[in-house]
């Protein structure tokens, strides 16, 4: 049975989080002589000079409208990546703890918990890139905290199987993240419709992807309102710029156009598969749930370079386990694939 508590360290337990200025005083005022700032105001046309909502309650309720999810189960970071390590500070003990991975997969989870001086146990995908239940449960101990499901995973593309996920989620003692970085571009639904049957999930969300707001750095991670506060507890007090507090604002008032461009993306994605498999060179392309393909073809090494030479940029993932002789393609606009899939039909 999972409980809080149990997993979380003791200093974080007794952690008194630093007190902002914005944290004591919350609403309007004429004068604000709280926090320092300068008040003759900031050298560009906006007001930079006032310190940024340390909560981000303007943007979470935007994201509440439309995720359906409560302003309190949701936490913003910078990036995913800052989410991902708040969990390991708040819950891994460094050099006691472990986490499970299971790759091939998102690389950032792997240095993080070196950062925090974690141990991670892999248990590698399946051929069919699923979940091996059985190797997962062989390595849980007292002492694993976390187990990280990237879907649809990356390098591979493919989404993780919707009941393997909800078995460790029904059977693990402790936090199981799912990273939803391409869900926008997935045919299976979100887990963040789970919440409220699963104490024990996060999942992590992203402004980066089908949004096109990578520049901003603006990460999601939706939990129990337990975790969520633990969170926000233990994160730095600013820790979302202004500016990308309101760029964001404004670009979740643009739903419509998303939602073109997804589809878009993937009516691309289609196009660009049915032209690749054409090239005697591809020997498979792994079916797809998010806006990028992997490929694996006779040369990854040779196919890259070449690329390169012409400017174009792919992802060589062919040293990866599972993914030898792959190479990671991201859908790009009509124009770019067609340069993309012209070049490649000169590649001797």
């Amino acid at each position: 049975m999972f409980n809080l508590n149990n997993i979380l360290r003791e200093n974080i337990k007794n952690l008194t989080p630093y007190s902002s200025a914005r944290d004591e005083f919350q609403g309007e005022a004429s004068v604000y002589l709280d926090a320092n700032e300068n008040a003759f105001g900031s050298p560009l046309d906006e007001p930079y000079n006032r310190y940024p909502d340390p909560l981000q309650y303007n943007v979470k309720k935007r994201l509440s409208e439309i995720k359906g999810v409560p302003v309190r189960n949701i936490f913003l970071g910078n990036g995913s990546d800052e989410a991902i390590d708040i969990l390991f500070r708040s819950f891994c003990n460094p050099g006691v703890d472990n986490v499970i991975l299971v790759p091939p997969t998102y690389g950032m989870y792997e240095v993080s918990a070196n950062i925090n001086d974690i141990k991670t146990k892999k248990v590698s995908l399946t051929e069919e890139f699923q979940l091996n239940l059985e190797g997962i449960a062989e390595e849980i101990d007292q002492n694993t905290k976390l187990i990280f499901i990237c879907s649809p995973n990356n390098p591979t593309g493919n989404s993780i199987n919707r009941d393997d996920v909800e078995t460790l989620l029904n059977n693990f003692d402790g936090i199981v993240v799912v990273d939803e970085a391409y869900i926008n571009f997935s045919r299976q639904k979100t887990f963040i419709q789970e919440l409220t049957e699963y104490s024990n999930l996060v999942v992590l969300q992203t402004l980066s992807k089908a949004w096109g707001l990578a520049g901003l750095r603006v990460g999601m991670a939706f939990a129990s309102e337990e975790i969520i506060e633990v969170m926000n507890k233990v994160k730095p007090p600013y820790n979302i710029n202004e500016s990308s507090q309101q760029l964001a604002l404004k670009a979740l008032a643009n739903v419509e156009q998303v939602n073109n461009w997804i589809k878009e993306t993937l009516a691309q994605r289609d196009k660009l598969v049915l032209s690749l498999k054409d090239l005697d060179f591809v020997l498979d392309i792994y079916p797809s749930d998010a806006n990028f393909i992997l490929v694996k073809t006779t040369d990854p090494k040779g196919i890259y370079n070449f690329l390169v030479q012409k400017g174009i940029i792919v992802r060589d993932r062919s040293k990866i386990d599972l993914c030898e002789g792959s190479l990671r393609i991201t859908v790009g606009t009509p124009a770019e694939n067609e340069i993309l899939i012209d070049t490649l039909k000169n590649f001797k």
